[in-house]
């Protein structure tokens, strides 16, 4: 018997993309239904690394600090020669946090343990995931999305204001919309399998055969398991040997050795590289985030880090629609985030092509602290900036202090559903308070206090002026008091009006 049900939001999809989605719509009241085709979640780490602008993301949602207990710093890469002998190298470019950057080195939490404390952080506002629940089918009108799901219990249909396909790289949702997806295969396959094994220290992340990629061969420590994670080019032809006798034999064929041993394999995938960029992240009422509108090759750690970063995008518009701002406050999804797609597709890329030749160097670009909006149409300044902090620029963090005396930092002013509006010299009363939006000001009679200035270093602020923070941590609008027009227009046009 078919079951009928209504939300607002139908995400399909339980991986980090979606959960991350899931979550931000939680906390912020909006109905929702998380279904995941699986059984069960995600067994593997394949998403292993949490790069500094994701972990910003994941503070504002409550699960930095679990997080960084689950797991830990990438260890040291030791390369070893032919003769055995080995080195430990640095990472790339490193910079110590500074106070508008707190987090500066990528974690290395297994994507199963990172989904994992996203479902607990789910299950804490009130959210689950329906596993074992798979889209089979779904129509759209002006008014929503009819949605067809085949679940444990039987068919169901279920009535949805808007549908995301979180749903990975061979997309129902995506193929079901026609949407192309250009982009190439990269001529390489490879293994990556989770291992108990013997023989290595768990102190680096050890590298064999590097410059040679038909030999290469990587063992790195899964930090918070008693696991190693294997990672190694095989063949275009042909299906690998991925039993533990199998990887052992690998292993002893690249490395030379016979007393590395794996005794068993928790979960092992082959797979072929490739790069692909959705042609839409929306049509209609049906949107992408995630791997459905972009897959990366493993190398520089941006793949799962791009998808969680679609989804805060994606999120807060969601809301603001449901709670009756302008439809076209989702335009901007796509206009924002398949640009820094394209983007990160080309540096994802280009590494790969560098550890071809054994000399890859992550910098700050793996950092993602540099993506912004720069361009968007939900980016303003009046009057027109020409250096420092723009709109649409990442809004920075700055320790700063209540006029109480108790110290706080600018992302604890920002943490949450709300915008939140800084004035530096302004006079009180100059915007009026309304939902959704916190004001604090800087400056004789103001909330904060900025003790070393460093707000007045990473805003470059001129007195009198205002910059409004979007829910999604970056700068919507700089503009003066004598502008103070243009912002009351914005906020009106981004649904939180008076």
């Amino acid at each position: 018997m078919q079951q009928h049900a209504s939300t607002e939001v139908l995400i399909c999809g339980a991986g980090a993309a979606g959960l991350t989605l899931a979550i931000d719509l939680a906390r912020r009241g909006i109905a929702f239904r998380l279904v995941e085709k699986n059984d069960s979640p995600f067994a593997g780490s394949r998403g292993k690394g949490i790069q500094p602008r994701s972990q910003e993301i994941f503070e504002d949602l409550g699960i930095l600090d679990r997080l960084v207990a689950t797991g830990g710093l990438y260890p040291l890469p030791r390369k070893y020669r032919a003769d055995g002998s080995s080195t430990d190298l640095p990472w790339g470019e490193q910079a110590e946090p500074t106070p508008a950057e707190p987090y500066r080195l990528a974690l290395l939490v297994p994507q199963f343990l990172t989904e994992r404390v996203m479902r607990e952080r789910l299950a804490e506002l009130g959210g689950e995931v329906a596993f074992g629940t798979e889209l089979v089918g779904f129509e759209q009108d002006a008014d929503g999305v009819v949605a067809r799901l085949s679940t444990p219990a039987g068919e169901a249909v279920v009535h949805a204001r808007y549908l995301v396909g979180a749903d990975g790289g061979r997309s129902f949702v995506r193929q079901a919309l026609d949407i192309g997806f250009p982009g190439k295969t990269l001529g390489m396959r490879a293994v990556v399998a989770d291992i108990a094994l013997t023989g290595l220290g768990r102190d680096a992340w050890h590298q064999f055969s590097d410059g040679d990629m038909g030999a290469f061969l990587s063992l790195c420590p899964l930090v918070g398991t008693d696991l190693f994670q294997l990672q190694a080019p095989i063949p275009s032809e042909g299906e690998p040997d991925l039993s533990a006798s199998g990887l052992t034999g690998m292993v002893v064929a690249r490395t030379g050795r016979d007393d590395i041993r794996i005794h068993s394999v928790a979960w092992a995938s082959a797979y072929s590289m490739n790069a692909r960029l959705a042609d839409r992240y929306r049509v209609g009422r049906v949107l992408l985030v995630g791997d459905a509108a972009h897959i990366h090759p493993p190398t520089g750690g941006q793949g799962l880090n791009t998808g969680v970063q679609d989804a805060c995008n994606l999120g807060w518009k969601l809301a603001a629609v449901a709670n009756g701002g302008p439809e076209a406050l989702l335009d901007t999804y796509e206009e924002e985030r398949r640009p820094i797609a394209a983007d990160v597709l080309g540096l994802s890329t280009q590494l790969l092509d560098q550890a071809k030749r054994g000399e890859m160097r992550r910098g700050r670009e793996v950092d993602q602290l540099s993506v912004g909006y720069a361009g968007s149409t939900l980016a303003l300044e009046h009057p027109q900036r020409t250096g420092g902090l723009r709109a649409g620029d990442r809004a920075p963090d700055a320790p700063i202090r209540g006029a109480a005396g108790q110290p706080t930092r600018l992302f604890e002013l920002f943490k949450g559903t709300h915008w939140t509006l800084l004035g530096h010299g302004v006079e009180g009363g100059s915007v009026a308070p309304r939902r959704g939006l916190r004001i604090h000001r800087f400056g004789a009679r103001g909330d904060v206090v900025d003790d070393g200035h460093h707000f007045r270093d990473a805003y470059g602020l001129a007195p009198g002026d205002w910059v409004l923070v979007r829910p999604d941590g970056y700068v919507g609008a700089i503009v003066s008091s004598a502008d103070i027009g243009t912002l009351e227009a914005y906020l009106q046009r981004v649904g939180i009006g008076d």
